[in-house]
């Protein structure tokens, strides 16, 4: 037992977010078998609110570059406070998002708000954030164990997705875009620290 969590807790400790992308492809069923373990997470009252859109084609891409473009441009420029941004400044971000075209995939999660049975009916889906996020988790592992590299990427607003991905609107929300593939052979990443356990968690064991 030992021995496993520090494996798998030494593997994950190499994980670092990637915004420098090669453009060399990824077989798509690696891609599959990662979308396959985030749906093994858990969710509320197991209705599994979430839908992926994994996209190779460049045209595809394209038009989805251009839409985050479009909104970082308002982000950076007149939607975000200047608290914001200077937290933001030692990452190095900006409107430009070239990566969303470089990868060789993007993965858009997409979040369930209810959905319709065969008779009609409308049920709501309920800890819908809760479930996404954790299956987005899930999935962002995958990725680092299959040996590929990946970006979160949340312009806001995102609905531009639902259009071009053809998702309906009225039930699913964008929750985020996974920028996933290898790193460029020039990629850098920050220079990061983690909160140490004492700093990370509390244990308040049996005496």
């Amino acid at each position: 037992m030992r021995a496993r969590v520090d494996e798998f807790y030494k593997s994950l400790s190499f994980r670092r977010t990637v915004r420098q992308f090669s453009d060399k492809a990824v077989p798509q069923d690696i891609i599959e078998q990662c979308i396959r373990t985030a749906g093994t997470a858990p969710s509320g009252a197991h209705q599994q609110p979430w839908h992926f859109v994994a996209i190779s084609d460049p045209t595809i891409k394209r038009q989805i570059r251009l839409g985050a473009e479009a909104e970082e441009r308002e982000f950076y420029g007149h939607r975000a406070p200047q608290e914001w941004l200077d937290a933001l400044r030692p990452l190095g971000t900006d409107a430009e998002k070239p990566f969303l075209e470089t990868a060789p995939w993007l993965i858009c999660v997409f979040l369930q708000r209810f959905r319709y049975l065969a008779d009609g009916r409308k049920v709501k889906h309920y800890y819908t954030d809760e479930s996404v996020g954790i299956a987005t988790g899930l999935l962002i592992a995958a990725v680092h164990a299959a040996g590929l590299v990946s970006l979160t990427h949340t312009p806001s607003p995102m609905g531009f997705l639902n259009e071009i991905l053809g998702r309906p609107k009225g039930t699913e929300r964008p929750f985020m875009i996974l920028v996933v593939g290898y790193p460029a052979s020039d990629a850098v990443v920050p220079d990061l620290t983690r909160k140490p356990l004492n700093e990370l968690a509390s244990f308040l064991a049996a005496k």
